[in-house]
């Protein structure tokens, strides 16, 4: 049995060797690579667990820095991405573009 893919969970991954590919986010990995991505661990504003390809919600206005904009509370946030550093997840917002933003001012949807 293939396993999901571990990125995106995706079904539709396929073997090709020894490497497993998901064919929706582009991720490779072999049998022995389930630890890969275990070192970084981002929790929400109330502590459930963050993964890449989760929506949430903004709990506080925030406003954008170099701008007069802020995103408001209730705001979704779709597809997010999680990075090292001090603002953990990139994301796009519609209207507002690409963004990063603190895992202490969202919730996991």
């Amino acid at each position: 049995m293939i396993p999901n893919c571990p990125k995106c969970n995706s079904e539709y991954t396929y073997e090709d060797g020894n490497v497993f590919i998901c064919p929706e986010c582009a991720h490779e990995w072999t049998e022995n690579d389930h630890t890969e991505e275990e070192g970084l661990v981002v929790k929400d504003a109330y502590g459930n667990l963050l993964q890449d390809g989760d929506t949430v919600t903004i709990i506080k206005d925030l406003k954008v820095k170099g701008s007069s904009s802020t995103l408001k509370i209730g705001t979704k946030v779709k597809n997010i991405k999680l990075v090292e550093g001090d603002h953990n997840i990139d994301c796009k917002i519609d209207g507002f573009g690409a963004m990063k933003l603190k895992s202490e001012f969202v919730k996991k949807a």
